[in-house]
């Protein structure tokens, strides 16, 4: 899979919004309380609150409507005031999340850590209509009902251990204490508004030419298939899950990645008018792949964030394989390190580049969150076994990580009998062929047992080497051709 880069961004971490860019991009000069921020070094500008030390870890993009943010939200969000309600939304276009979902869940983690209260919004109605934002395209149609609901309920389950593994082994950041974390389904509320009622209040607030001036509208309107109804809707509803948020659970912002920032002003627009509160919304940068395209599931480069698709060890293997010019934004954006922890891994990383330290601890904090510390356990011992050889790694794998580190490799059950050696082996777990190629293969060294290389067809398979204690040896065929056998009544 081809390493991922960070979509647009702003102009680095520069001034009291770091290298946020406004939205709308027609922006005034820069203020004195910006100039001044700017002007300082950047450790004096780490204490310039919430939203500074996020715009210098470059995890805000865009923010709207952007003089008011500038005035109001600093001082709302002060140590000691009281806490704010943030909210992201996740549509279940699957039943998992992915690695391009992880940014907006970092800024909900870090508004969380520092005692303010977020909500992760399940879309489980406005999934059935499709987002158009970012598309030149109609998506499919959307699956049935139920299908929809098994989605939305795996999406909760799965925002729901990524907030747990959170708490649990990260805590909140500068011993304060966590703030409220809720997990909610727009079809709770969606799902029970007349269409009558929705048309002739929130629709009656928002202007036609807003939405239509909208970016992704405007690309769509333009393409050959041009835009249906639902898509066109799609934004009111959104707008609708701020309005609801922010009258039950007292929502003030919105985050989302780069390519909402158009359903996010919808959103801005309907709340103001109907409850005269200022309210505001953020923006993350995108993830994409070297060749520019968004990471998710539409464009098949997806890294899951549950087990059953991507395990701890390919989610490990994904961060360590990324290269020195991305890594260090990487730390910044996908872990709760400080900044001076980053600049002294990156220094050392200067000094001894083979060791590939920050690769190496990026990928530990995201496996850490996203799969628990028994995840990093089992994606530190698979990468152990299949990386390093090493036979105490491989006895201490279970059987799932057998299965997730080798997804392609045949299994096969076998018993043990008296005199039984490699060569049997091979050919009862039908590795090689028949006849004397495969009695070649292994004596030009093409087979290895438990990553040991094996030269003797006729060597006897030996308890505790060939065979592991907990009664599995790994088979390899040439470079890449594994086998899984496990042995039975040893």
């Amino acid at each position: 899979m081809a390493a991922p880069a960070l979509g647009r961004r702003g102009r680095g971490a520069a001034g009291l919004w770091g290298g946020l860019r406004r939205a709308p991009p027609s922006a005034p000069p820069l203020s004195p309380l910006r100039r001044r921020a700017h002007e300082q070094p950047r450790r004096a500008r780490g204490a310039g609150g919430l939203l500074a030390a996020l715009c210098e870890r470059g995890l805000f993009q865009e923010v709207f409507p952007a003089q008011s943010a500038e005035e109001q939200l600093p001082g709302l969000l002060e140590p000691g005031r009281p806490p704010l309600t943030a909210y992201c939304g996740f549509d279940p276009t699957a039943d998992s999340l992915h690695v391009g979902h992880l940014l907006p869940v970092m800024a909900l983690l870090h508004f969380q850590r520092a005692g303010h209260n977020v909500v992760a919004v399940v879309g489980g109605a406005t999934a059935r209509l499709g987002d158009p934002s970012g598309r030149q395209r109609a998506r499919e149609p959307p699956p049935p009902a139920e299908r929809v609901r098994a989605q939305a309920r795996a999406l909760r389950a799965g925002l729901g251990r990524l907030f747990e593994n959170h708490r649990e082994l990260f805590g909140a950041g500068g011993g304060g204490r966590l703030g409220r974390a809720e997990l909610l389904d727009n079809a709770r509320w969606l799902g029970r508004q007349p269409l009558l009622g929705f048309l002739g209040g929130a629709g009656g607030r928002l202007r036609m030419g807003a939405l239509l001036s909208r970016q992704s509208c405007q690309a769509r309107l333009r393409s050959p298939e041009g835009m249906s109804l639902a898509e066109f809707l799609y934004p009111a509803l959104q707008a609708y899950d701020f309005l609801h948020l922010h009258r039950h659970h007292g929502c003030r912002i919105q985050l989302g990645g780069a390519d909402q920032m158009g359903n996010i002003m919808s959103g801005y627009e309907l709340v103001t008018r109907m409850t005269g509160t200022d309210v505001f919304g953020i923006t993350v940068p995108l993830i994409t792949s070297t060749t520019g395209d968004k990471l998710g599931k539409t464009a098949g480069n997806a890294v899951w964030l549950n087990r059953d698709k991507t395990s701890p060890f390919e989610l490990y293997q994904f961060f360590v394989r990324q290269q020195d010019n991305i890594v260090e934004k990487y730390l910044k954006l996908f872990t709760f390190l400080p900044l001076e922890e980053i600049d002294h891994i990156m220094e050392m990383h200067a000094k001894e580049p083979e060791k590939w330290g920050p690769q190496k601890r990026l990928a530990a904090e995201v496996t850490k969150l996203v799969h628990g510390r028994e995840g990093l356990e089992s994606a530190k011992r698979c990468t152990k076994a299949l990386y390093h050889s090493s036979l105490e790694a491989l006895e201490a794998m279970c059987d799932q990580e057998l299965q997730e580190l080798f997804r392609q490799a045949p299994s096969a059950e076998l018993m043990l009998e008296p005199g039984m050696n490699i060569l049997d082996l091979c050919r009862k777990a039908n590795a090689i062929p028949d006849g004397p190629s495969g009695y070649q293969k292994i004596a030009d060294g093409g087979v290895s047992v438990n990553g040991i290389r094996v030269t003797n067809p006729e060597t006897v398979l030996v308890l505790g080497q060939h065979i592991l204690k907990n009664g599995v040896s790994l088979l390899r065929i040439g470079k890449k051709n594994y086998y899984i056998i496990k042995w039975l009544q040893l």
